[in-house]
């Protein structure tokens, strides 16, 4: 396959992307939400501070800091192709890692379950910041990290929430100056709601094994999906007749 029909195929697949995300979600996920907001309430105080304290973290630390960013093999000279294929190749190293961590803390009960929320979240940004590096944008700039933050409230946001932030993400390079802070607040309920069902399960022992190590994995395939889809759209011309 040549690169250009490697970049139209990409292209297509992310403009198919965008009218999913574009869709009301369905009558089970909605059903679904509902049971989630009831289950809350039922949540300990202790497990919802744990979510909350760890996104505050991971945001100031996705913002001012390095921690996210270690060495990692990049050529400037790569093609989509090679870039995506070099995406995927960590795509699949930190789902398998996400999975043994769900499932170790799983395992546990109660208290390991809960020290999955900031393992997860540090798992979850290290996968973006590699992604961002790896498309070939400098992830030490302010922006750029905020554009990885709204990749992130993207993949785990209601409906309500995913139409205005992809509306952002997509015209990233005209709204990327009028960013300079995160409602984190709002982004830990968007968080929180979007994982408490399977993290809930996931504090039950035994049961919780199973659950943690599948929900983690599908977790990182979503925020995979979204990242890939996103990056397409802003590095190629997404004018370009297909």
């Amino acid at each position: 396959m040549s690169e250009r029909t490697y970049e139209d195929n990409a292209l297509r697949e992310a403009r198919r992307w965008v009218k999913q995300m574009e869709k009301r979600s369905s009558l089970l996920q909605r059903t679904s939400k509902r049971m989630q907001t009831a289950v809350n309430e039922k949540i300990p105080d202790r497990v919802h501070a744990v979510v909350t304290d760890s996104i505050k973290r991971m945001i100031e630390l996705s913002l001012t800091s390095s921690h996210y960013i270690y060495p990692i093999e990049v050529d400037p000279s790569w093609s989509l192709k090679e870039r995506e294929e070099a995406v995927q190749e960590r795509l699949t190293q930190y789902k398998r890692t996400a999975a043994l961590e769900g499932a170790g803390t799983g395992a546990g009960g109660i208290f390991l379950g809960m020290a999955d929320f900031p393992l997860l979240l540090s798992i979850k940004m290290k996968f973006l910041f590699d992604v961002g590096r790896i498309y070939g944008y400098d992830v030490r700039k302010y922006e750029e990290r905020m554009y990885l933050l709204h990749l992130f409230i993207l993949a785990f946001s209601s409906d309500e929430k995913r139409q205005n932030v992809l509306k952002t993400v997509l015209n990233w390079e005209e709204n990327k100056q009028g960013w300079r802070e995160v409602d984190w607040k709002t982004l830990q309920l968007e968080y929180r709601d979007s994982i408490d069902f399977a993290k809930v399960l996931q504090l039950i022992p035994g049961f919780g094994a199973i659950v943690g190590a599948v929900a983690n994995f599908r977790f990182l395939e979503k925020l995979g999906e979204t990242a890939t889809n996103a990056y397409r759209l802003r590095t190629l011309d997404r004018e370009k007749p297909l």
